[in-house]
């Protein structure tokens, strides 16, 4: 079996436990002499980086070139990445500020400690020759040159220029730039985008969207144009602007932050993918109306949404018209929405922000079926094309009204794995919540003609430190740390008391079974 094929079947996941805080000074260098750091003692960081330790730790743990570990050789990621090749950093670049509040609290966008450490790991394994890239394409308004900084990515970019010789590449992988008042669209600004371009794959049969292929015809994006969003969904053709350089990739380092979502549950491995695709409004969000309808934008079908959706559709086809005066009214007109129909990050379910979204999970399955099974060009095919590996930054979480509006939750996790599923099902049950609850897991559990796994999820195996091995049901009950949902999903994700409920012989044996790794 190839490396890349063990993408599909390595149910490993490292749980790296008890790492407090980042650091404050990019360039984020290690504090400690590690073996294998690359740089030389004149080149690490005066403060402590714990989660530097921390990415450390989860190589580790995964039993990555265990023969060489503690010696200046070890190259944790030397299996999966080969010198010569071109390895992209994704991380979760969301946006540079929370929708209610100022600033980022680190738990909005992957910290650059984490980047840092994971690209001083993807060096050492590429030897100095080939390329790096950390890119991203993030909200539709976020200011990149703002994520840049809070990221501390020129830095390291000097950092790497300075001690290695080497250009390390960061791109904003958006075409444009929408412009917001208050939340509302009243313009666009163009940007130099994917510098390799984009591709157009087109997923046909193999998309989850096949399986509603009659209500294409509902589907919204991010914007206020649904034709183009149902333009690349219908008649057998579901399409997504990918960007080559994800595409020309030969390794892919997925670099999620953990977070619930309002669409999906939680977004890390899998809902992180959003940001390969260029135009966000390619990708469905929901489909318009209640269930009983088709839709899934709301909950039920009361009167003030159904006049909400008569506004909304009035809205699209009037707000255009104002040209240059959108700037003045789009404030007082998101004002006025707020007070009639209610408050979207407070109280009121709309825009599919439910645990019934029955759209988003598909779009994230999707993302990561292409990920897979897609070549340079876009073409398909029945066996993986490239290598992905996770690193999931839980030292501060978030909470609650995620991913945009979350709040910190202080977690002190790092998880790792090669494969996305099996990470996403450590990473929901570390959270509290019950992977069987969540439609984007349950799915992306299931067989298919591109699967995203080749085990059950039964068969996931979790290293802690000090060497203990858990599976999914242990994890959860030993590592339970409570984070709330978005409260359009509170009550419908958590894990139910009785399936948490064990016999101390039923959980003895359990955590017997397995075999220190």
């Amino acid at each position: 079996m190839s490396v890349i094929d063990n993408s599909l079947t390595s149910t490993h996941v490292a749980v790296s436990t008890g790492n407090k805080g980042y650091p404050l000074q990019p360039a984020y260098s290690s504090s400690d002499i590690c073996p294998e750091y690359p740089f030389g003692s004149d080149a690490l960081a005066k403060e402590a980086n714990a989660a530097y330790e921390a990415v450390r730790d989860a190589l580790r743990l995964l039993e990555l070139d265990t023969e060489h570990y503690g010696r200046k050789n070890w190259d944790p990621l030397g299996q999966i990445i080969q010198p010569g090749q071109t390895v992209v950093l994704k991380p979760n670049f969301v946006r540079e500020f929370r929708e209610t509040r100022d600033g980022h609290d680190d738990c909005l966008i992957t910290h650059g400690a984490i980047i840092r450490a994971a690209l001083d790991y993807v060096y050492i394994a590429l030897k100095g020759q080939g390329r790096i890239i950390i890119a991203d394409a993030p909200h539709n308004d976020a200011d990149f040159d703002a994520i840049r900084k809070i990221a501390g990515l020129d830095e390291i970019q000097e950092f790497y220029r300075r001690h290695a010789g080497f250009d390390v590449e960061v791109y904003d992988l958006r075409p444009e730039k929408a412009r917001k008042i208050d939340g509302v669209i009243v313009g666009h600004d163009p940007l130099p985008g994917d510098p390799a371009g984009y591709v157009k794959v087109d997923l046909g049969s193999h998309s989850m969207f096949a399986e509603v292929e009659h209500l294409c015809h509902l589907l919204y994006g991010s914007e206020y144009d649904t034709r183009e969003i149902r333009s690349h969904h219908t008649g057998g053709v579901h399409e997504y602007m990918i960007s080559k350089t994800i595409l020309d990739a030969d390794c892919i380092i997925n670099l999620p932050k953990l977070k619930t979502h309002k669409k999906t549950g939680i977004t890390v491995c899998l809902k992180n993918l959003v940001g390969i695709n260029g135009n966000k409004n390619w990708l469905p969000h929901h489909r318009e109306g209640t269930p009983s309808q088709g839709g899934d934008q709301y909950a039920d079908d009361g009167l003030m949404h159904r006049i909400e959706r008569k506004s909304m559709e009035c809205f699209r086809r009037v707000f255009p018209l104002f040209g240059p005066l959108r700037t003045m009214v789009a404030g007082p007109i998101k004002s006025m929405g707020k007070r009639v129909f209610g408050d979207t990050n407070k109280d009121t379910i709309r825009s599919g922000n439910w645990y019934g979204n029955d759209t988003t999970w598909r779009m994230a399955i999707d993302l990561n079926r292409i990920l897979l099974y897609a070549d340079k060009n876009g073409r398909l095919h029945d066996h993986p094309a490239r290598q992905v590996f996770c690193l999931v930054d839980g030292i501060v979480g978030g909470e609650g009204n995620g991913p945009l509006d979350p709040t910190p939750k202080p977690a002190g996790v790092v998880l790792a794995g090669c494969n996305s599923v099996a990470v996403e099902l450590a990473c929901a049950s570390v959270m509290g919540f019950d992977w069987r609850r969540l439609p984007l897991l349950q799915r992306a559990c299931t067989a298919h003609s591109l699967p995203l796994t080749a085990f059950d999820a039964d068969d996931v195996v979790c290293t802690l430190p000090e060497g203990r091995t858990l599976r999914l049901a242990t994890l959860s009950r030993e590592m339970n740390m409570h984070f709330t949902s978005h409260f359009g999903w509170r009550g419908h994700m958590e894990r139910a008391t009785s399936d948490s409920r064990a016999s101390a012989e039923e959980l003895a044996t359990e955590a017997n079974a397995l075999p220190a790794m």
